[in-house]
């Protein structure tokens, strides 16, 4: 993707993840991804670290599995898994200037994901009604390219300050959050917060995801989180943690990741859900 004309270019990013079953479940249905890729080779990224933009692009995923028995957790993986296989095909093209491509390749992505659950899930009875969440950042100089389906989230931390959440949760309490009729905390306490209206596979007959696009600049944060963060964190508790880590290190917890800390405060907080954050920092140029 061509970043746009006369904007500083970031030229590296650093970042961090993290995934934990939790308190109450059994097996952990949240998977996450860290690519850099290229026209040519894609390399998986590990749970920390530090890259250049200059001659690669890096993607990062959250996906939440949904199903019975072990058939979520599969079907988070299958979701991630088919990102290493189909992005990489797109990068010549997004280098050759298709600035607004981007969203035609993130949306050809999630049909192929969604496709691929649905066969599985009308092929295996164990599979049956299978399906995921799925949030994707896709990173180039200057620009950060998102999609998304489901309750998993993605939140912009500029570097200006504050925090917003830059995709829709798929529930009817997401409508109503996203409309006035209840806030944060009564959303998160609604009794029907986790009824999904969209998802990938799942039975669903179509998948029409959320795709947009934020031009990045030093010192912007992204968080890929799923549900089990915000279960047991606030917005401005995630905003404190990320941008003001050292009442956490007053705690013992200096040496933690960002990504770390979300996850071992949501699980203190909560800890009923699969919990699972990565956590992408824009910094200066190479």
């Amino acid at each position: 993707m061509t970043a746009l004309q006369n904007h500083p270019q970031p030229g590296r990013i650093r970042w961090s993840a993290l995934s934990d079953r939790g308190k109450v479940r059994q097996n952990n249905e949240d998977a996450f991804l860290g690519l850099r890729f290229d026209g040519r080779e894609a390399q998986l990224l590990g749970k920390f670290g530090e890259t250049s933009l200059a001659s690669h692009d890096c993607v990062f995923a959250v996906s939440d599995g949904i199903g019975g028995a072990q058939a979520g957790e599969f079907a988070s993986r299958i979701a991630v898994e088919k990102i290493t296989r189909l992005l990489p095909r797109a990068f010549r093209q997004a280098g050759q200037g298709m600035e607004a491509g981007f969203a035609d390749v993130l949306a050809e992505l999630y049909t192929q994901i969604h496709r691929a659950l649905l066969f599985l899930g009308g092929s295996y009875e164990e599979c049956a009604e299978m399906g995921a969440t799925l949030s994707l950042c896709w990173l180039s100089p200057g620009r950060m390219c998102f999609g998304h389906v489901g309750d998993s989230r993605i939140y912009y931390l500029p570097a200006s300050g504050g925090i917003r959440q830059i995709t829709h949760d798929d529930t009817h309490v997401g409508w109503l959050f996203r409309n006035g009729k209840l806030n944060e905390r009564e959303a998160r306490n609604h009794p029907r917060r986790h009824f999904l209206q969209k998802a990938l596979g799942a039975g669903h007959q179509f998948v029409d995801p959320q795709v947009g696009s934020v031009v990045c600049e030093v010192g912007d944060v992204f968080l890929l989180c799923s549900d089990g963060v915000v279960d047991g964190l606030f917005d401005e508790q995630l905003l404190e943690l990320l941008r003001e880590p050292a009442r956490a290190r007053g705690r013992g917890r200096g040496k933690s990741t960002p990504a770390q800390l979300l996850v071992r405060e949501a699980l203190e907080r909560s800890g009923r859900d699969n919990t699972t954050a990565v956590v992408v920092e824009v910094c200066g140029p190479v």
